[in-house]
C-alpha cells in the first residue's frame, strides 16, 4: 500500500511543484468547475467502474492497462461530463488535487477496513500466530535431534503364525525320515504343528543430491531355510512353500542389500553395488501382485528372474514423456557374480568378476506401458552355479530319477532363459482386479565333459503365473489375492529316452485377505495348496526312500500380521 501511494503521489506533487506562471495560460474555471462537479453530471467518480466508460482510451493507449488498474480496483478516476477522459491534456494544480483527494480517500477506506478486519480476527490472528510459533520451535528441535540430515529409516515387522498339512498318497509316511528321496535321519515339522517366527527389516535410504540413492538394507528373522518344512537334508526343503517375508538369519541382524543408484543425464539410470539383485536394475517392474508364498514374486521367482544377491551394476533407459500417463519404453541390463565377492572359498572355482567360474548372470530387458498396464521381455544367460531353480524341486543341485530308477545329481554348463510378462490394473478400485501374467523357458546346456555320455541332465524348463488382486476389496484400504502358478517344471531332459524322462509337474495356488487395520498394521489371513512339490521326487521308488506316491499335496494356513514405521 506504501508504493502504491509513492506512485500515485509522485505526478501529483510534481503538478503541485510546478510554477505557477508555467500553468496559468492552462487553467480552465470552467474546465476545473466541470471536473470537480462531475458527481453531478452524467459521468461522476462513482459510476465510472469500467474504463470502456471512456469514449477516447483505447486498449492500443500506452498507459491504457495503468488507468484500467486504477479504476476496477481502486475507483478513483473520474472524467469529464460527456463520457471522455482526455488523456493527452496537461493536468492543471486543480485536477491534480482533485485525483489525490479522491484516491487518497479510497487509500483511507482500505486501512480502516483492514484494521476493522483485525481487531475482529484478533483472537483467530493470535491462535495462529501461537501455532505458528509452536511449529517454528517442534521443527527446531527436529533438526536439533534428526537421525541424519540425508538418510531416512524405514522399518517394517512380519508376525507369521502358521501351519501345514499333508494329503494324497503317501501323507501317512510324510513325517518318517527317508521318503520321497530324503535320505535318513531327516527331520520335520509334524503335521498340522503350529509355528511363529518373525522377520525384521530396516530400510535406510540416503540421497546426497536429491536425485541419487544408496540403498541399505538391513535384516533378521528366525525361520528355517523353509518356514515349513524343515529337512536336515539338502534336498528335503520344497521352497514352494517359501514365503515372501521368510528370513534364516537366525536373530542376527545382517546387511542384506546394499547398492547405490544415480541419474546419468535425464533418460538413464546407472546402479553399481556389492550386494544386490539384478531385476533391482531393470527399468520395468514385471508384475504389480503382492504375493505371499516367494516363488509368485516377480511373475515367477525363476528363469530370468531368479534371485541371488551379489556384486553387480546396471543401466536402464526410460523414455522421457511430458504426461507421465502416456506409454512409453524401457530398455535396461544388468551383470551379477555370485563369486564376485570374497565369500567363495579360495581354492574353489572362485573366479571373481568376469571370468568363467563367476558364477554370473547377464539379465536385459525391454518393456513398454504406462502406470496403468505394462508388457515386457526379458532374457537371461546364467554360468553355470549361478542360475537358480531347474526343475522341482527348486534347489541349487540338478537332481533328477535317470533312466534306471535312480537318484542322480546332473550338471550343466550355462543356461539360457527367456521371460514374458504382461500386468493390467483398473484407474479406480472396483470388481474389476488387477491382472498379472507371465510364462518364462529356460533351456540348459550340459558340460564339455558329459556331452555324448549316458549322464542325464535338465534340458528345459518352464514356468507360468496369473495373480489377481482386488484393491478396497469389500472395505477400502483392504485387498483381497489370488494366484495360481506352475513354477519351474522340467519339460524335456537329455539322453533319458523316448519321454524325456520328465517327470515333473506341480502346481501353487495362494488366497488372502488383506486387512488395514491401521495405516501402518495389516493382517493378512492366507490358505494355500501345492500339488506335488517334490516333482520329479514325488513319485520316486522305495530304492531310495521313495513309495510312488504320485498325488502327494501340502495344505498350509497362516496369518500375518505387519508394522511399518
Amino acid at each position: 500500500m506504501k508504493l502504491f501511494k509513492q506512485l500515485l503521489v509522485a505526478p501529483a506533487a510534481l503538478g503541485l511543484m510546478a510554477p505557477v506562471a508555467a500553468v496559468a495560460t492552462e487553467v480552465n474555471v470552467a474546465g476545473v468547475s466541470d471536473y470537480t462537479n462531475v458527481s453531478a453530471d452524467a459521468v461522476s467518480v462513482d459510476q465510472v467502474t469500467s474504463i470502456t466508460q471512456f469514449s477516447d482510451v483505447y486498449p492500443t493507449d500506452w498507459a491504457y492497462q495503468a488507468l484500467s488498474n486504477l479504476i476496477e480496483r481502486y475507483g478513483c478516476v473520474a472524467g469529464y461530463p460527456n463520457g471522455t477522459y482526455r488523456g493527452n491534456r496537461a493536468m492543471t494544480r486543480f485536477e491534480a488535487a482533485a485525483l489525490l483527494n479522491a484516491c487518497l480517500d479510497r487509500v483511507t477506506e482500505v486501512t480502516d477496513e483492514l484494521k476493522r478486519l483485525m481487531k475482529e480476527f484478533e483472537k483467530e490472528l493470535a491462535i495462529v500466530k501461537g501455532r505458528v510459533d509452536g511449529l517454528e520451535a517442534r521443527v527446531g528441535e527436529l533438526e536439533a535431534t534428526q537421525f541424519s540430515t540425508t538418510t531416512k529409516l524405514k522399518g517394517k515387522v512380519d508376525f507369521v503364525v502358521g501351519g501345514l498339512s499333508y494329503g494324497g498318497s503317501g501323507q501317512d509316511d510324510r513325517d518318517t525320515a527317508g521318503r520321497y528321496g530324503l535320505g535318513t535321519g531327516s527331520s520335520y515339522v509334524g503335521q498340522d504343528a503350529l509355528t511363529f517366527n518373525y522377520t525384521a527389516q530396516f530400510d535406510l535410504n540416503t540421497s546426497f543430491t536429491g536425485k541419487d540413492l544408496l540403498y541399505t538394507r538391513i535384516k533378521t528373522g528366525n525361520f528355517s531355510a523353509n518356514f515349513y518344512d524343515q529337512s536336515s537334508s539338502s534336498l528335503g526343503q520344497s521352497s514352494l512353500a517359501d514365503l515372501a517375508v521368510g528370513n534364516s538369519n537366525g536373530d542376527t541382524l545382517k546387511v542384506d542389500k546394499l547398492w547405490y543408484q544415480f541419474p546419468v543425464g535425464s533418460s538413464f539410470t546407472a546402479y553399481v553395488g556389492p550386494k544386490i539383485e539384478h531385476y533391482y536394475m531393470l527399468g520395468s517392474t514385471p508384475s504389480v501382485y503382492r504375493q505371499i508364498l516367494k516363488q509368485f514374486k516377480l511373475g515367477g521367482y525363476y528363469g530370468a528372474y531368479g534371485a541371488s544377491t551379489s556384486p553387480g551394476v546396471g543401466l536402464a533407459w526410460r523414455q522421457q514423456k511430458e504426461n507421465r500417463n502416456d506409454a512409453g519404453f524401457t530398455v535396461s541390463t544388468a551383470y551379477t557374480a555370485s563369486n564376485g565377492d570374497h565369500s567363495c572359498v579360495r581354492g574353489s572355482n572362485c573366479g571373481g568378476l568376469g571370468s568363467t567360474d563367476s558364477k554370473a548372470r547377464w539379465t536385459s530387458q525391454i518393456a513398454y506401458g504406462n502406470p496403468q498396464w505394462n508388457l515386457s521381455a526379458a532374457y537371461q544367460y546364467a554360468q553355470a552355479g549361478g542360475f537358480k531353480g531347474y526343475g522341482t524341486p527348486l534347489g541349487q543341485a540338478n537332481y533328477y530319477i535317470n533312466s534306471s530308477d535312480a537318484l542322480v545329481k546332473g550338471s550343466y554348463s550355462d543356461v539360457n532363459s527367456v521371460d514374458l510378462r504382461a500386468w493390467w490394473q483398473p484407474k479406480k478400485s472396483g470388481w474389476m482386479p488387477s491382472v498379472s501374467a507371465g510364462w518364462g523357458l529356460s533351456s540348459f546346456s550340459g558340460p564339455a565333459s558329459t556331452v555324448g555320455t549316458d549322464l542325464s541332465y535338465s534340458s528345459t524348463s518352464q514356468h507360468w503365473f496369473v495373480g489377481l488382486n482386488w484393491k478396497d476389496a469389500f472395505m477400502k484400504g483392504n485387498l483381497l489375492g489370488a494366484a495360481i502358478a506352475q513354477s519351474n517344471f522340467k519339460t524335456s531332459m537329455k539322453n533319458y529316452g523316448d519321454n524325456n524322462g520328465a517327470r515333473d509337474g506341480n502346481y501353487s495356488m495362494e488366497l488372502y485377505y488383506q486387512f488395514q487395520v491401521t495405516d501402518n498394521i495389516a493382517v493378512t489371513p492366507t490358505i494355500f495348496y501345492l500339488s506335488r512339490p517334490y516333482g520329479q521326487l514325488t513319485g520316486s521308488s522305495a530304492s531310495y526312500g521313495g513309495n510312488n506316491a504320485d498325488s502327494f499335496n501340502m495344505f498350509g494356513y497362516l496369518v500375518q500380521t505387519t508394522f511399518r514405521f
